[in-house]
């Protein structure tokens, strides 16, 4: 089987990612140095633990398992935290990922597949928003991802590296199987912070912003399930294999949903009621982000399938009440 670097493997996407490559007949090996990714969520192949920053350590891991390709989606992704902290944003997601490019370049691993984000696009009221739309991002999360595409852009140059960069919209869901999910520390998302509110594990829900310029006042997302995510990752690292050319997609259903939709949906498939409260908006968020993008349908292949609101509940639900990690 053929080897694939999964940084940040041990987290929410990249152990589904993890499962998805396996069940693709990848050997998936997870570098991760487990700050905010779980041990036991190596489930699927081998684990070097390890920091982005560490070039001797990345080198060691690159001759002993040659990868056809790199996973990338180690990265610190609060928005919050972005803005009060923006020099760790830079430090860890830009300075961490040159590192591993590097490395992945000097070992002849010219395959890239990419964790970006439609953090990037910043606002654009009342667009929808494809793989052209402006880049201008709000925070240091979303300026720091695309920071990481213009390095892997200047690295194709350079040096022939290939990349396949994916710019993602709300992930949501967990694996049906039960054998991974979202487990957070401290945990922020949307669905997961609702669940455990409606589950007594925490205080009240808080809505951030209640004064949008949308039809309920809340602020709009497009959501996609992880194992919907996880399935375009694998079909870019074929893309790549096939010998095709650098490319960037949205991965986006093309349809929003408002805080108070995303609550209503859960007490409907929960049948609980979702305790809540509302409360200021967070600097740095945006009204809206909803990808326009078919490109990953048209080019990819790609279908998301069970990337409807109730499913993605029910589906994180499950895994809420049956499957969390220890700590």
């Amino acid at each position: 089987m053929s080897n694939v670097l999964v940084t940040g493997g041990a987290g929410y996407i990249g152990s589904h990612a993890c499962k998805a490559l396996k069940a693709a007949g990848f050997t998936p090996v997870t570098y991760d140095n487990l700050v905010t990714g779980w041990k036991d969520s190596v489930k699927f192949g081998p684990f070097e633990q390890g920091e982005l920053s560490d070039r001797s350590r990345l080198d060691a891991v690159f001759a002993q398992y040659q990868p056809v390709a790199v996973m990338h989606f180690a990265a610190l992704s609060q928005v919050g935290e972005a803005m009060s902290e923006p020099g760790r944003y830079w430090r860890n997601n830009v300075e961490g990922s040159l590192t591993l490019i590097e490395a992945a370049t000097a070992a002849g691993c010219l395959n890239f597949v990419f964790s970006s984000t439609c953090a990037t696009y910043g606002e654009h009221d009342n667009v929808v928003l494809d793989e052209g739309t402006p880049q201008e991002p709000l925070n240091a999360y979303g300026a720091s991802k695309r920071a990481v595409e213009d390095i892997l852009r200047d690295f194709g140059a350079a040096y022939g590296l290939k990349s396949v960069i994916f710019r993602y919209f709300n992930v949501a869901g967990a694996d049906p199987e039960g054998e991974v999910g979202e487990h957070h520390r401290p945990e922020t998302h949307l669905i997961p912070v609702m669940l455990e509110a409606i589950d007594g594990k925490r205080p009240a829900l808080t809505i951030n912003g209640t004064d949008y310029d949308t039809p309920d006042g809340t602020c709009i997302r497009d959501y996609v399930h992880v194992m919907d995510l996880v399935d375009a990752h694998v079909l870019g690292l074929k893309w790549l294999q096939d010998g095709k050319e650098s490319r960037v997609f949205n991965l986006g259903t093309g349809k929003g949903f408002s805080v108070r939709e995303v609550i209503d949906a859960s007490g409907a498939v929960t049948n609980r009621e979702v305790p809540y409260s509302e409360g200021p908006r967070r600097a740095g968020d945006a009204t809206k982000l909803v990808s326009g993008s078919t490109r990953a349908a048209a080019e990819l292949g790609w279908t998301p399938d069970r990337s409807t609101m109730p499913q993605m509940i029910a589906d994180a639900w499950r895994w809420h009440q049956n499957g969390h990690y220890e700590g």
